[in-house]
């Protein structure tokens, strides 16, 4: 029995998203359309595939038989389709990277506008979140992470600042009116501005100097989610609501103009700069191939 193959790309974008509306988002489509080519596959092969309530979709016995098979040969089908790259001039197709918000800002905007102009057939879209923990979430072909333990089959190559730093600072009207704390452990004593991360965890701040390691639980009166709001952090703290202890390039342009004092600096916290992790045992997709030779490249070129 011959079937069109959009219908049976339709069925494992819904089996893999878990539901019409997710699977939409994440091919480009739209839920109707996805449901219309999932009904039309189960009348031309006269099974059901999924069971549908309003709040789920699931696979039936059957659909879950025809996944089994369909899902490794449909990935053997677009690696023989993406392997046709090679012989073009220039390689094409989409690449999804998973990033943290700071990658997205930090990091990013010196690589992405050289990599589109040196791969203008390749599509970029980058999927930056706060929760960060599943690097192949919506369908992505890598992510940028910080210095986390690999899992198994997974490769790091290195990608932007290979050292960065956490700053503190504060406005100087702050500063002016509740003292420049001299020590860690004093801003116990002052109103700082706190992130609380996607799991619920709002962290100590951790401090470094000569190779003691310090960490403060502080208190303050604003919490913000990491990542997404963490702009309106820093506009509060250059407002003179409070200290904010950041990554030090989000916060140089606030210590550049002075809107912003740099505070307990010989304890600023230095880390490993992030990495592009990808799957060594997946078939490596043309666009992501190029993005790994493009940093490659920049790696080999700083060391210069």
């Amino acid at each position: 029995m011959k079937l069109d193959f959009a219908l049976l790309n339709a069925i494992v974008a819904v089996a893999n998203a878990g539901g019409f509306r997710e699977a939409a988002r994440v091919t480009g489509s739209n839920p109707s359309r996805l449901s219309d080519a999932v009904r039309r596959a189960e009348q031309q092969l006269g099974v059901r595939l999924f069971n549908r309530t309003t709040r789920t979709v699931a696979l039936t016995e059957a659909g879950q038989a025809l996944m089994e098979r369909l899902q490794p040969a449909m990935s053997e089908v677009d690696a023989a389709l993406d392997a046709i790259n090679r012989f073009r001039t220039t390689p094409s197709g989409t690449l999804r990277l998973n990033v943290p918000v700071s990658a997205a800002r930090l990091v990013l905007p010196a690589i992405v506008p050289s990599f589109l102009a040196r791969y203008p057939d390749i599509r970029l879209e980058i999927i930056a979140e706060s929760n960060v923990q599943d690097v192949f979430r919506d369908s992505c072909d890598a992510g940028i992470r910080y210095d986390e333990c690999l899992e198994q089959d997974m490769v790091a190559l290195p990608i932007g600042p290979r050292r960065q730093r956490f700053a503190a600072a504060a406005a100087p009207a702050y500063l002016q009116r509740y003292g420049r704390p001299q020590h860690p452990k004093a801003l116990i004593e002052h109103n700082c501005i706190r992130g609380r991360y996607a799991s619920g965890v709002m962290g100590e701040w951790e401090f470094e100097r000569d190779g003691e390691t310090l960490r403060v639980q502080v208190n303050g009166s604003l919490v913000v989610s990491v990542g997404s709001a963490v702009d309106l952090a820093v506009q509060v703290a250059i407002a003179g609501s409070g200290i904010i202890y950041l990554f030090e390039e989000w916060l140089h342009p606030a210590l550049a103009s002075g809107e912003l004092e740099p505070i307990l600096q010989p304890w600023w916290l230095s880390f490993n700069g992030p990495y592009l992790y990808y799957n060594s045992r997946r078939l490596i997709p043309a666009p992501l191939q190029a993005f790994i030779d493009f940093i490659r490249a920049g790696e080999q070129a700083a060391d210069i």
